[in-house]
């Protein structure tokens, strides 16, 4: 490879999100490179360790990858974007750029490292089975699966089930004393904690980055102040919803599909075709509540550092 391997300033971000519309080949992914890459680079760079490499050549930008150190456990390093011009791949820069972010993060203190979205900043929960190159890649380089993860797709279009009205079913929340009404910046703490003491991970962090910002947003349901469900969106892409979660003691109150479906409209009001769910677990729920259906399809991938087993 004749390309040179060097950290990107916050000055190549234009380039980076340049390279990626023409490097991602799923068209929904490279519509929405501007904000994959503010989320990977730029805002995720606030909360914990992130790598900015770039395969040069010249004064080409042919080669990106983003990086970090997860926050939850530091032996642990994430491949968060990897991406190659067309032209210039097969031609051992992806390999290159993958090396440099391994010895990298080894120096940071990583045993371990993952390509697997590294929440609550990410913009896939892994490889998407269409980036063939990029399984190739990984099996190449001896990363070993781990596991498989999905989206489920929402439809938006007028008339949609996932549009429907939920003005009934918040007149019988209502009769049960339950609020349900749009999140404000200030209700965060109050959501935070909800997240974190019922569900742990990192929905919280998530939250944050979905509340006050453009292009996202949440909901939540409360009786007598007390935080029952919410709903986010837009918190990594536009176009993807989540994180959600209901009280226990509340399931089957039907809270939940009312806060999908005042998110998703959200979103079907902001010209969002489609609603990409990520990182989907109860798949039922989601394609009874807004007729969601298994669509994206990942791979998870991850390889000891420096001869640790």
């Amino acid at each position: 490879m004749d390309a040179e391997i060097i950290e990107l300033g916050p000055d190549r971000l234009p380039a980076i999100v340049d390279l990626c519309r023409r490097a991602l080949d799923l068209p929904e992914d490279a519509a929405e490179a501007p904000a994959i890459v503010d989320t990977l680079a730029t805002r995720a760079a606030a909360d914990r360790p992130v790598l900015r490499l770039g395969a040069v050549r010249g004064t080409e930008l042919i080669g990106v990858l983003v990086g970090s150190r997860s926050q939850r456990d530091p032996e642990l390093g994430h491949v968060d974007l990897l991406a190659v011009a067309p032209a210039q791949r097969r031609r051992g820069v992806g390999r290159a750029l993958l090396a440099e972010a391994e010895r990298r993060l080894a120096g940071l203190g990583a045993t371990e490292l993952l390509l697997a979205g590294n929440p609550p900043y990410y913009a896939w929960p892994g490889i998407d089975v269409r980036y063939t190159p990029a399984v190739c890649l990984a099996l190449r380089l001896g990363y070993r699966p781990d596991r498989t993860a999905w989206n489920m797709t929402a439809d938006l279009a007028e008339g949609a089930p996932a549009v429907r009205t939920t003005e009934p079913a918040e007149r019988r929340l209502a009769d049960q004393g339950v609020t349900v009404r749009r999140a404000e910046p200030a209700d965060l703490p109050a959501l935070a904690a909800f997240a974190r003491s019922t569900f742990g991970g990192t929905w919280d962090g998530e939250l944050a980055g979905s509340l006050g910002r453009p292009g996202a947003g949440a909901h939540l349901a409360e009786r007598d102040g007390e935080v029952l469900g919410f709903a986010a969106y837009g918190s990594s892409r536009p176009s993807w919803f989540g994180p959600m979660g209901t009280a226990p003691a509340a399931e089957g109150s039907g809270i939940g599909g009312v806060l999908l479906r005042r998110c998703l409209r959200d979103q079907a009001a902001a010209g969002t075709s489609t609603a990409q769910i990520g990182w989907v677990g109860p798949v039922p729920f989601y394609a009874g509540a807004a007729g969601a259906r298994i669509e994206r399809v990942f791979f998870l991938y991850r390889k000891a550092l420096d001869g640790q087993e």
